[in-house]
């Protein structure tokens, strides 16, 4: 059902499988398990983190509801489930100098068009001018690279597409590589690995490289953290949330609220300086 019916992605599935299967292990088949039985997972999972446990207790409520819609439960004991209450954490994010010292050192390396650099050069210019996945970036092929069109073509989780806006300056670092990289199969960025393309383990790697020799502390950086940049930065700038949630490709408005923790100070100036009544003198 999640896979036909929603569209959820592989890893969405994974993790759904192992969530069910350390539920079942604990407590038996979930077509026949009780409430009772349900209960004993709280202190089964005490020592879970509020997220984790949420997740799990997610799986399973689904889980069971999809079993009575099938017909294979009368009944839906997941109410016996523990209910966690979490808060979303605030996104980790990079100011705008932290940013730039990244770029400093990124377009350095790359001035020699060493290939190595110019497509960390290039990762970077996607990540946080485009707001990519780590996902979705190391595995675009090269059918979504633009030709006239500024805009990547890029199939997001659940197989999603949705249309990124492409740089001026990111177009010249994918035109440099492009040159670099020569004639290696279907893939932007390939590899000789099982995948074919570079891997979201490396690229991580690369960019805590990169933080390093920019001077960062490179706990603070990952392509996750430079796709949170993205969103603040445009946020902070004027960007509507609407647009960024279809830049980011989140299916639920809710996803890109978050972003809206940028400075209160700042937010108060945007609705004091774009609001249609900014201008206007208050009466008497």
């Amino acid at each position: 059902m999640l896979a036909a019916e929603r569209g959820a992605a592989a890893n969405t599935l994974a993790a759904y499988r192992r969530d069910l299967e350390s539920a079942e292990a604990l407590v038996g088949p979930l077509t026949g398990v009780d409430r009772d039985g349900l209960a004993r997972l709280a202190k089964a999972w005490a020592d879970l983190a509020p997220s984790s446990l949420a997740r799990k207790c997610s799986a399973l409520r689904q889980c069971f509801g999809f079993l009575v819609d099938e017909g294979w439960r009368t009944d839906d004991p997941s109410p016996a489930l523990p209910r966690p209450r979490t808060r979303r954490p605030l996104p980790r994010i990079l100011g705008h100098t932290d940013v730039e010292a990244l770029f400093t050192v990124a377009e350095a390396e790359a001035a020699g068009d060493r290939p190595e650099a110019v497509r960390l050069l290039t990762l970077l210019e996607l990540l946080y001018g485009s707001g990519l996945r780590a996902s979705e970036l190391v595995s675009l092929p090269l059918s979504a690279v633009p030709r006239d069109a500024p805009f990547l073509t890029i199939t997001g989780k659940g197989g999603q597409q949705r249309m990124v806006p492409v740089s001026g300056r990111a177009r010249q670092a994918l035109s440099r590589w492009l040159a670099l990289r020569g004639d290696k199969g279907r893939l932007l960025f390939p590899s000789t690995g099982k995948s074919g393309h570079l891997t979201r383990v490396r690229l991580f790697q690369l960019l805590r490289g990169l933080a390093a020799r920019a001077g960062l502390d490179p706990e603070r950086v990952s392509p996750h953290v430079l796709r949170h940049a993205f969103a603040t930065h445009l946020l902070e700038g004027g960007a509507d949330l609407r647009v960024l949630q279809t830049l980011l490709g989140h299916a639920d408005i809710a996803t890109t609220q978050i972003y809206t923790h940028v400075d209160s100070a700042r937010l108060v100036e945007l609705v004091n300086a774009r609001h249609p009544l900014a201008h206007r003198r208050p009466a008497g």
